[in-house]
């Protein structure tokens, strides 16, 4: 999950592994050592990892009766999460408080095209299928493009057939599988306008999240620091009316409070 750095500002991922193995002190103590170096931690967790995982982080969390962890698990297929990660270690060289740089995680999804080149949608369950592309998914050699964000959609692969792309500039990232093809960087990079086309390993998550070893996934994404710092420091910033912090949107990426309702004043009669 942890990408190439795009250039020499991005700050280093750090990777939590075997949540759901290790012991309980050594979770806690590794997280309270963290958010110690730097005062408040960002986690992205795909939600392809195991239930295990996901009730260590909140246990960790918890335990430490910590403001300054934040826990997101976007909807997002292992390679856009991972996008989605290496542009907040970019945003994080720069000037933004940890709950506005946290929030954005949330506005930056908005702007991730997520799919994948599948050999079979016969274990897919995380973008709707209908019967009738299941009972071709046993056809031998059918492929089928699937995009499951920002707008699940699914074809299959013939020629001249691709799927609804970014309507603005972004560059392409794609991670081969178990499964040979030239769909993505011939076709649909093409048709998408990539203005850059890079090849990564495939996260060790994307097998289960797409139900096959045989895939091809693909990303669009804004890879220009600038642009992404123009798009958080656009939105409308609020204080965190329980602990404080400054965040993008109604709820708090910290502490999860949301705003107070205030009721309307009758009217008189």
């Amino acid at each position: 999950m942890a990408l190439p750095a795009q250039d020499e500002r991005t700050v280093p991922a750090v990777v939590l592994q075997d949540l759901d193995r290790e012991p309980l002190e050594r979770s806690l103590a590794g997280m309270q050592t963290l958010v110690e170096q730097h005062g408040h931690v960002i986690v992205l967790c795909s939600t392809a990892v195991s239930r295990g995982v996901w009730q260590r982080l909140h246990t960790v969390r918890s335990l430490l009766e910590s403001d300054r962890i934040a826990v997101f698990r976007p909807e997002l297929p292992p390679l856009g999460l991972a996008v989605l990660a290496r542009q907040l270690r970019q945003l994080a060289s720069c000037d933004l408080s940890p709950g506005v740089l946290a929030s954005a995680g949330r506005l930056l999804t908005h702007y991730i095209h997520a799919g994948a080149l599948l050999g079979s949608v016969t274990r897919l369950d995380r973008v709707p299928v209908d019967l009738k592309s299941h009972a071709k998914s046993w056809m031998p050699g059918s492929q089928f493009g699937v995009l499951a964000h920002p707008a699940p959609q699914l074809v299959r692969i013939a020629p001249g057939v691709t799927l609804p792309g970014p309507e603005f500039g972004t560059s392409m990232l794609v991670a081969q599988g178990q499964l040979q093809s030239d769909w993505v960087t011939a076709t649909l990079a093409k048709s998408w306008n990539a203005q850059g086309l890079r090849e990564v390993v495939l996260p060790a998550e994307s097998a289960t999240w797409w139900g096959t070893g045989k895939l091809i996934e693909f990303c669009a994404y804004l890879p220009d620091l600038s642009v992404l710092y123009q798009l958080v420091t656009s939105v409308r910033q609020n204080s965190c009316h329980w602990c404080g912090i400054d965040v993008i949107g109604d709820r708090c990426v910290f502490c999860s409070a949301t705003p107070p309702v205030h009721e309307q004043p009758a009217r008189a009669g």
